[in-house]
């Protein structure tokens, strides 16, 4: 089998593992070639109260991604991810490359992180950026990876029971993507709890499934986490074709990671010390059909 290609086009930072420093290291390590192109480079992650660098526009990032197609890459590229912005022009410049790859190359994927923002701190982007996303990468995307409270911002409505969760991931497929994994899920009333769980939930054109692991306790828990699950399920699709065995692969390998950064007691991801886990996970998780 060929080694799979992927255009990974998200957030670069010096220190710490978020955007491609959580994406490119564990794609290589499961056997994927990656191209990354960043569309920030910072210091740090902004959970820091400081965090120097810069945004790079969009003629930046067009010319970076002008001269890969000049390589002739994107004929042999099978997926494109995408990832954190930063600037929304960005977003008709990542659905050019999208466009350019799939032409080039029918049959390649294209994985959108939607990042921008969750539950807790609310959004994080500018409020150009949900739509951009909705206008533009949204019809584009295969695959489509966001946190709960990203689906909400997608599909414009809370979604608080189980129920409602499906309701919205399927209203998103209807919108473009076949696959919608839902990575942070957080819904009333139901076991397992919230407490003591992790769960994520990938719909799917035939079914839904949904994977808990262990919650792992953390003073300040590590940035990057949505990052790293996007690139492991991504790779795993790339080189399986089985959403479902992705998904399981990917939950047990971010929960062996997080393991890992717990013990070191640190607040960046372990990604190093926990490289195992991201090719032969210790503990398996197996998905459970939910619909």
């Amino acid at each position: 089998m060929s080694t799979p290609l992927v255009l990974s086009i998200q957030s670069h930072v010096a220190y710490g593992h978020v955007g491609n420093r959580a994406a490119v290291f564990p794609l290589e390590r499961l056997g994927v070639e990656v191209m990354p192109v960043h569309t920030v480079q910072l210091s740090n992650h902004t959970g820091y109260a400081t965090f120097p660098g810069d945004v790079f526009g969009a003629a930046h990032v067009s010319r970076v991604l002008g001269g890969v197609a000049e390589r002739g890459a994107f004929a042999r590229c099978d997926a494109v991810l995408s990832g954190y912005l930063g600037d929304a022009a960005l977003a008709a410049v990542v659905a050019g490359a999208v466009d350019a790859v799939k032409a080039a190359r029918p049959g390649a994927l294209y994985a959108c992180d939607p990042v921008m923002g969750d539950r807790d701190g609310g959004l994080y982007v500018s409020p150009e950026i949900p739509e951009a996303m909705r206008g533009r990468l949204l019809p584009r995307a295969d695959v489509l990876t966001p946190n709960h409270f990203e689906l909400e911002q997608l599909a414009g409505g809370r979604a608080q029971t189980l129920a409602e969760v499906l309701d919205a991931a399927a209203t998103l497929r209807r919108l473009g993507p076949a696959l919608v994994l839902v990575t942070s899920l957080e819904v009333e009333g139901g076991p397992p709890g919230p407490r003591d769980k992790v769960s994520m939930l990938l719909s799917t054109p035939s079914a839904a499934w949904r994977v808990d692991t262990p919650r792992v306790g953390f003073d300040v828990e590590p940035n990057g986490a949505g990052d790293l699950v996007s690139a492991l399920f991504l790779g795993r699709l790339l080189q399986t074709g089985d959403p479902v065995a992705a998904l399981e692969h990917m939950a047990a390998a971010v929960a062996g990671v997080f393991e890992h950064t717990r013990r070191a007691g640190r607040r960046e991801l372990a990604l190093v010390q926990a490289q195992a886990e991201l090719v032969n996970p210790a503990r398996p998780v197996r998905a459970v059909r939910v619909d």
